[in-house]
């Protein structure tokens, strides 16, 4: 895609930046750049490759489901300032 001074003047327009004259080259120049960038991207042809979500299809061990630290529930609950049916009871904050 080829953009101009005039491109960059309106986008700069748009976005409600103002940009000097040497601004606008300099930007230009980095657009061009950006956009040659994107046409490589979109030459290289995909259609033959395969879709994947991993770069390698390594699978990582499971480990078992157990439980590892004992019930503390109740001790909570017990330390608990209010407590009424199991949940802790705190004061209004936003009316």
């Amino acid at each position: 895609m080829a953009l101009s001074l005039d491109d960059i003047s309106r986008l700069s327009q748009l976005a409600r930046i103002e940009v000097t004259e040497a601004e606008a080259t300099d930007v230009l120049a980095q657009m061009q750049a950006i956009f040659g960038l994107i046409e490589q991207l979109l030459s290289v042809e995909t259609q033959s490759v395969e879709p994947m979500s991993h770069a390698q299809d390594v699978m990582l061990r499971l480990r078992p489901d157990e439980i590892t630290e004992i019930d503390r529930h109740e001790e909570f609950q017990r330390a608990a300032p209010q407590v009424e049916a199991g949940l802790y009871l705190v004061p209004k904050v936003i009316e």
